[in-house]
């Protein structure tokens, strides 16, 4: 097990669309997470890439992430898998990075697929629990107990800003920790 440490780090958000966020269980905790996730990352120079499954068809991802993240960073795709997808993978290698955390939907498709992908791919994944979530709680839990027996180390949103972060005496440190931990 490793530590995760920003300068390794990408944060990956896949697939939180208009259209399908609003029938996953836990919805708003998902959004929530996402987007602390998205301000930590971008107030530790965390590159953040962020896929849309088919936006014609699912809509484009919620604007409360989706303006959080430069246009050129957001990936559309057809496949489940962002490893599948020839425009995310250049994207993926691109970053430079060797660990990719992740949050999104849905848990037991999209992002499990990316998951073990990337798993196959060499990185290192960290998979945020309440970053992501399904139609039906049964597919989060198999999908998460899938994951962890493959190497995805499964993670909450604080365990990745403290090793984000690493230590208290910093101006970066007074800042997240006032804005998003929780008291």
């Amino acid at each position: 097990m490793m530590l995760m440490r920003a300068t390794q780090a990408c944060l990956l958000i896949i697939d939180v669309q208009e259209r399908l966020i609003h029938a996953t269980v836990e919805s708003e905790q998902v959004i929530t997470t996402c987007q602390t996730l998205i301000k930590v990352a971008n107030r530790l120079q965390v590159p953040v890439l962020m896929s849309e499954q088919y936006p014609k068809g699912l809509g484009v991802t919620v604007t409360a992430l989706r303006e959080l993240v430069p246009v050129n960073n957001v990936m559309e795709k057809v496949h489940f898998s962002c490893t599948e997808s020839e425009n995310c993978r250049q994207h993926i290698q691109s970053t430079h990075k060797q660990q990719f955390v992740l949050g999104g939907i849905e848990s037991h498709v999209c992002v499990q697929q990316t998951a073990l992908g990337l798993i196959d791919m060499g990185y290192d994944v960290f998979l945020v629990e309440e970053a992501v979530s399904s139609r039906k709680m049964n597919d989060k839990t198999l999908a998460l107990a899938r994951m962890r027996e493959a190497g995805v180390s499964i993670v909450s949103q604080e365990m990745v800003m403290f090793e984000w972060l690493q230590r208290a005496s910093t101006p970066e440190f007074k800042e997240i920790s006032q804005q998003f931990i929780k008291k």
